[in-house]
């Protein structure tokens, strides 16, 4: 797939993902890649709609710089030949034109209308004596490398007649010379492809815009205030001046345009024109000629370059057939319109297919489902895309020819998502952080704390033993113990400082969760906690092997589960459930109690250290931190939800297999 190849391209960073190209393409040519609405050169009209309506400058046209031109005319005999809707390019100073342009190094300067007068006669032939239902006129190249490339069951309509371009340029090289170089100038993108198809391919050497010409006009200092008013060369053309106004073929052919005439139908304009061919291709249309003009008339050609509005333009280009027609000697044009008969004015049209076939609906359907819109009722067709609907744009997506992050309700959906991510990693990373300070300060204190404990323990236990020979029982002894259980209290919560502490060290192995688990259960069965508590294990598992820090998870399901147990001390039900299942290669164990449940106010606490609801001396707060720590180094994920005296429901899941490495 070629992109941003071809005559019409888009400039860098310019484009802004306003998608009117897109929506304005009739041959859906253009494709969004990393940001920039990107051509398709193979599936490109030339028909320059992308260029009209996009309001960032985003689109151009392939230029002839004037250092070309120069090249061009200063080494070879050269024509010009210009449109008739230069006048509206140039509203007020059109008779200056031919002149500038002999000032640019131009042999000649003709009116390419003069083409129309000699191909209106053939037409009127193809019509009379045609077997073809309905013939399509080929004036238009972007009509024709449209039905070319989408509508190839038509090809055989289009009149096997060339343009008014490359008629008049076939009648110089007949009469000038075959050594004459022509340079077309016009408003239409399209006449650029024109020149290179294969059947007409050599006769026009370039193809200027007007936008090109005004741009050559001041790099070469050519300023139209400081010129003499002159005349094109002959041939001069009579009605053919005509051809840029809708209908103009039919007036200069002298063909009944009226709007009862069944056999003949003008239609101008993107949106009738693409209505027409679809109603052509249905056998819907019983005209014998229609003549079809992408634009509404030339004069709105995409680089027609004028501020003028669309009538302005058209009183303009009346205005100049109605000063130039005067100006025709009529026997002059006659003798040689007559001498031309013999010139060639046919050519050939091939078939250049880029129809994808439509893909399957299943696919489409998914498409949609992806991009949130699996039913009706979710399809808004706003259009922001680019396309009409959003079954359109889905069959887009599926023939390559669009990217889902082109529909703007999704994208919006996805950036919400990837905000909400970004909130809560936010949130993991001050917990994280605020975890770590922690850590460090306990570790400090852990160390600090462990020397005089262990020196209190030991000489408690020695008076203790002192006072045991003396006399069992006294008060002594019972404030001993008292000291000695205060005293292992305080290690334990040692201990509980260092492992939060010393948290970013696993040491993996590969072991079955679920026998973990159980194993965990059938051990804290027998501990005073855990009477009359109903455990009920579900293994949804189709694997439920591992690899992780099998002592860590056990330090982490040991606690959930005694954290459950505690919180349904007080009630009458006490159910304890566990559920394993795996999806994606990940473990989720769902951990539900039928506990007093976590007050909300609380709900941004259950994992900082030193946060305890339980009466003092039961607990030191630092077992959810420790467990929430275990769980992140394990690239895992913990949520809950809670309700007051209905229970708490913890959701852990562990990715199945560890790609870091950990030391």
């Amino acid at each position: 797939m070629h992109l941003t190849e071809g005559i019409i391209r888009t400039r860098p960073d310019s484009c802004k993902r306003c998608y009117s190209c897109i929506r304005e393409c009739p041959a859906k040519a253009i494709r969004v890649v990393n940001g920039q609405a990107l051509i398709m050169e193979e599936r490109c009209i030339a028909c320059g709609h992308c260029v009209k309506v996009c309001s960032q400058n985003a689109k151009e046209i392939s230029s002839f710089s004037s250092a070309e031109l120069r090249n061009l005319v200063s080494e070879n005999k050269t024509v010009a030949i210009v449109a008739p809707s230069f006048a509206a390019s140039w509203p007020n100073e059109y008779w200056k034109i031919p002149t500038a342009l002999r000032t640019l190094g131009f042999e000649k300067v003709i009116e390419t209308a003069f083409g129309a007068d000699l191909i209106s006669p053939v037409y009127v032939n193809d019509i009379e004596t045609s077997e073809i239902k309905t013939i399509i006129s080929s004036s238009c190249p972007a009509v024709c490398n449209y039905i070319q490339k989408y509508y190839p069951e038509l090809v055989p309509n289009l009149a096997k007649i060339v343009s008014p371009m490359v008629a008049v340029a076939r009648y110089i090289k007949s009469t000038l010379g075959q050594d004459y170089k022509i340079v077309f100038i016009g408003p239409c993108t399209a006449k650029k492809a024109e020149i290179l198809s294969s059947s007409v391919e050599g006769i026009i050497d370039e193809a200027l815009t007007f936008v090109e010409l005004k741009h050559i006009f001041q790099e070469s200092n050519i300023s139209l205030s400081e010129l003499k008013e002159s005349r094109f060369d002959p041939p001069h053309a009579n009605m053919g001046k005509s051809y840029p106004l809708a209908g103009g073929l039919i007036k200069t052919a002298d063909l009944s345009g009226d709007v009862l005439e069944k056999k003949i139908i003008v239609v101008e304009g993107k949106s009738k024109v693409l209505e027409i061919i679809d109603e052509i291709l249905n056998n819907q249309i019983n005209a014998k000629f229609i003549d079809i003009l992408f634009c509404e008339g030339c004069i709105s050609g995409p680089a027609i370059d004028s501020s003028l509005n669309y009538y302005s333009r058209r009183e303009k280009v009346i205005e100049f057939i109605e000063e130039s027609i005067n100006e025709v000697d009529k026997k002059v044009w006659q003798s040689e319109v007559y001498n031309s008969r013999d010139l060639n004015l046919r050519r050939e049209h091939s078939v250049k297919n880029q129809r994808r076939p439509v893909p399957p609906q299943e696919e489409i359907s998914r498409i949609l489902a992806d991009i949130n819109k699996p039913n009706e009722e979710d399809k808004l067709n706003c259009g922001a895309c680019g396309y009409l609907t959003c079954e359109e744009f889905a069959i887009s997506v599926a023939k390559g020819l669009a990217e889902k992050a082109m529909c703007l309700p999704y994208l919006i959906d996805e950036l919400q998502i990837a905000y909400e991510n970004l909130a809560t990693t936010q949130e993991a990373l001050h917990s994280a952080e605020k975890l770590a300070s922690i850590g460090q300060l306990a570790a400090g204190i852990a160390h600090e704390i462990n020397n005089p404990l262990g020196t209190i323990m030991l000489y408690a236990s020695l008076i203790k033993k002192q006072v045991e020979k003396l006399e069992e029982g006294t008060q002594y002894d019972g404030d001993l113990k008292i000291i000695i259980n205060e005293a292992n209290r305080c290690k334990n919560i040692v201990a509980n400082l260092l492992n939060f502490a010393r948290q970013g060290k696993l040491t993996l192995q590969k072991f079955d969760l679920f026998d973990l688990i159980t194993a965990i259960v059938k051990k804290i069965k027998l501990l005073p906690a855990m009477q009359g508590v109903l455990v009920e294990m579900h293994h949804a598992a189709l694997d439920s092997m591992i690899e992780a820090d099998k002592d860590q998870l056990e330090q982490v399901f040991l606690n959930m589960f005694m954290n459950a147990a505690e919180a349904m001390e007080q009630c009458s039900t006490k159910k304890l459930s566990i559920t394993i299942d795996d999806s994606n290669g990940d473990m989720m164990i769902t951990v539900a109690d039928t506990g007093c449940g976590i007050a909300k106010e609380n709900y941004g606490k259950i994992f900082t250290p030193f946060f305890t609801t339980k009466k003092i001396g039961k607990g030191t707060g630092l077992g959810m931190a420790i467990a929430y720590g275990i769980i992140k180094m394990h690239k895992g994920d913990i949520r809950f939800e809670s309700e007051i005296d209905k229970g708490t429901t913890f959701h852990l899941k562990f990715p199945k297999t560890l790609t870091q490495t950990f030391n």
